[in-house]
């Protein structure tokens, strides 16, 4: 018997989508999905397997090497995505009801969230209309010289948990639209929106093998990084995940883009006033349970502020209402699932060794189940400390003292991961000062402010290239230069 979420229609759950076609998946087994709020299954889809994997890299390099998707011209690949977005702008209830079930993120958020997600393919399809996928260069060698960006092949794309819809969605919107043939593989945890898409790509016309989709456990997932049939990995996950798939395809040099990690510092000055500064850290670290990459969870505030602005950042936690993803009233829901809520547990309980615990920490008391936890603030930590330099993918804050600005960037700087960073102040160009010095792919004044119509990506161990904007277009295009003896017919 099917088994989804209320409010959550798919036409084949149990199966597979591979080479244009729902089918069984190979081992027969099923994906159980638990509500973080109760605890309980609420679905059910396919699991792909290895056989599974290797049919649907199978039926990509088929439909890229001999299908007509790569060959067809811009404009027609544009109109078929199109249609796609006029599938999905229906299903916008749909994608917030699904995302709220398997994930735990607030209703709330939710319809404006996935109505955002759904208006970013707009204007990825846009920048594909601007793009000059062939360009005429003057020579000295040849009468016509053509740089032409042709697709790169098979794309992996695997996305995480905590935005399936959002991100998957444009990986999938970038592959498809420079001419590549794609495997999506969601997290096992929350495959539905995946589904979504599937339907939404035959609804469309896309040709059978360029979108599949195999949800997959960690083993079938690593099974199809390795397989030489696919060109390229696109995955947005763990760091440690990412140097494993880093591994694998500098191997055969296969291509991959790796949005990873991050442990990002706000960097407080002494004109932001504390109020204020309580109020927005408060609001961003309980944002999505703080299971966000780009997250704000590291605080260097100057030293002789550090106190005030932790009680005040301790008296916003307090209030923060805590309560299950379908409360429209909840600040805070759960953690997406039991092991994130074990992990979460154990660095609060590292924490208390090294720092002061000002608040949080615990499972609410009225909730008796389901996977939730405190918002929580540990003030005075060594920069140098497991919870300041590793990733806790929770709602829990660090709050480092630092004697002046240069101090601040150092410690902003001193970690393994650099994909974001903030510095609260009314002084623009201070913030521009600032933000030139801290080592991170992006970089905000006031608040964690992220725009995926430009480029997103971080440096050091926090990923290799960008995804989003027009330049989300090129680590999906190889590059061909071509010199002929005259301008061809047609360009």
């Amino acid at each position: 018997m099917t088994l989804l979420p209320t409010g959550v229609s798919l036409r084949h759950p149990e199966r597979v989508f591979i080479g244009g076609a729902w089918m069984p998946p190979h081992s027969d087994r099923l994906i159980d999905l638990i509500s973080p709020d109760t605890e309980q299954v609420i679905a059910r889809v396919a699991e792909a397997d290895d056989v599974d994997v290797d049919r649907a890299v199978a039926a990509a390099r088929h439909a890229f090497d001999h299908g007509p998707w790569p060959h067809m011209a811009p404009a027609e690949r544009i109109a078929a995505f199109r249609r796609m977005i006029a599938h999905l702008e229906p299903r916008v209830p749909e994608l917030a009801r699904a995302w709220t079930a398997q994930m735990g993120g607030l209703a709330a958020f939710a319809g404006p969230m996935h109505a955002g997600s759904l208006a970013a393919l707009n204007q990825i399809a846009g920048f594909a209309e601007a793009f000059a996928f062939v360009e005429q260069r003057p020579s000295l060698a040849a009468a016509c010289a053509l740089v032409v960006h042709e697709p790169v092949g098979v794309v992996a794309a695997i996305a995480p948990w905590n935005a399936p819809f959002g991100i998957m969605a444009n990986k999938l919107a970038y592959a498809l639209l420079t001419g590549c043939t794609v495997i999506m593989k969601p997290s096992p945890e929350t495959p539905l929106e995946a589904y979504i898409l599937a339907e939404a790509a035959e609804a469309a016309g896309i040709p059978p093998g360029v979108v599949n989709l195999v949800p997959a456990h960690r083993e079938a997932s690593d099974h199809l990084v390795c397989n030489p049939g696919v060109d390229k990995v696109s995955f947005t996950g763990s760091t440690l995940a990412g140097q494993r798939i880093g591994m694998v395809c500098a191997e055969r040099m296969a291509r991959c883009t790796l949005e990873l990690g991050g442990k990002s510092a706000a960097i407080v000055r002494d004109d932001f006033a504390i109020a204020d500064a309580a109020r927005l850290l408060t609001g961003t670290i309980t944002m999505m349970s703080g299971q966000v990459c780009a997250m704000l969870s590291r605080v260097v505030v100057p030293r002789a502020r550090h106190d005030e602005l932790a009680e005040a950042i301790a008296a916003e936690m307090r209030a923060v209402r805590i309560g299950h993803s379908d409360d429209r009233a909840a600040q805070l829901g759960p953690l997406a699932m039991k092991r994130q809520l074990e992990r979460v547990e154990s660095f609060i309980e590292e924490g208390r060794k090294t720092a002061d615990l000002i608040t949080g920490g615990q499972r609410p008391t009225h909730l008796n189940h389901g996977y939730f936890i405190e918002p929580t603030l540990f003030a005075h930590v060594d920069n140098a400390s497991r919870i300041a330099q590793e990733e806790i993918f929770g709602p829990v804050l660090c709050l480092i003292p630092a004697d002046d600005d240069n101090h601040a960037i150092a410690i902003a700087n001193d970690s393994r991961y650099g994909l974001n960073g903030s510095v609260l102040t009314h002084d623009a160009d201070a913030a521009w000062r600032i933000g030139r010095r801290v080592r991170t792919g992006g970089f905000g004044q006031n608040g964690l402010r992220m725009d995926f119509g430009l480029p997103f990506g971080g440096f050091k161990q926090s990923g290799i290239g960008r995804e989003g904007g027009p330049e989300g277009l090129h680590p999906y295009l190889e590059m061909k230069t071509m010199l002929l003896d005259a301008v061809p017919a047609g360009v």
